[in-house]
């Protein structure tokens, strides 16, 4: 039964997370919320794991995420959840595309699904950095001067200044070692 839950869930994720990987994590945040599957600390590890491994966050995220709840199956199942709306979709509007190609009505679809996938992936980017810059039980208690973790957010301030040089031209494979050599670092001296 866990596995069909795994699917449907993952299914609704990949047909309704318009936008990419990052659309995902919303969804990912209400099948936490909804399942506890998995926590929101496990899915900001899921996050930068998926970040940094090759292949789409969206199912490198799903994969992660079935593995946590139900091992190897769990992994492969809520992958091909999260993938086959996007087969479906994709095998039928291939063959409808070539003879609506230059609708007005196709057109004005796509242009209307940008916003959308702009505000589903700025939602996504602000849960991310709300889980690994604030501590919402300081905030929620009141403590405000404990409520950010300085250590990231000097790390992200120093990532964001530093992949926006253009002198520097690093790597995206840089920026995350050395992110992830920080982030050992830090962990390490405690």
């Amino acid at each position: 039964m866990i596995f069909l839950r795994l699917f449907w869930e993952f299914f609704k994720t990949g047909l309704f997370a318009v936008g990419g990987g990052l659309a995902t994590i919303p969804f990912l945040q209400e099948i936490s919320a909804r399942t506890n599957w998995f926590s929101l600390n496990e899915l900001a590890d899921m996050i930068a794991i998926a970040e940094s491994t090759p292949g789409p966050i969206g199912v490198n995220t799903a994969t992660y995420a079935g593995f946590l709840s139900s091992g190897l199956l769990g992994g492969i199942v809520a992958t091909l959840g999260l993938i086959c709306p996007a087969l479906i979709i994709a095998s039928v509007i291939a063959n409808f595309m070539q003879k609506f190609r230059d609708n007005r009505i196709v057109k004005n679809v796509f242009y209307g699904l940008r916003p959308a996938s702009m505000a589903l992936i700025s939602a996504a980017g602000l849960g991310v950095a709300k889980l690994a810059l604030v501590d919402m039980e300081a905030f929620s208690s009141g403590c405000y001067i404990g409520m950010f973790d300085y250590r990231a957010l000097a790390l992200a301030a120093v990532v964001l200044v530093i992949t926006n040089i253009k002198k520097l031209k690093l790597h995206p494979i840089a920026v995350i070692a050395f992110s992830a050599v920080v982030g050992i670092v830090f962990k390490l001296a405690g």
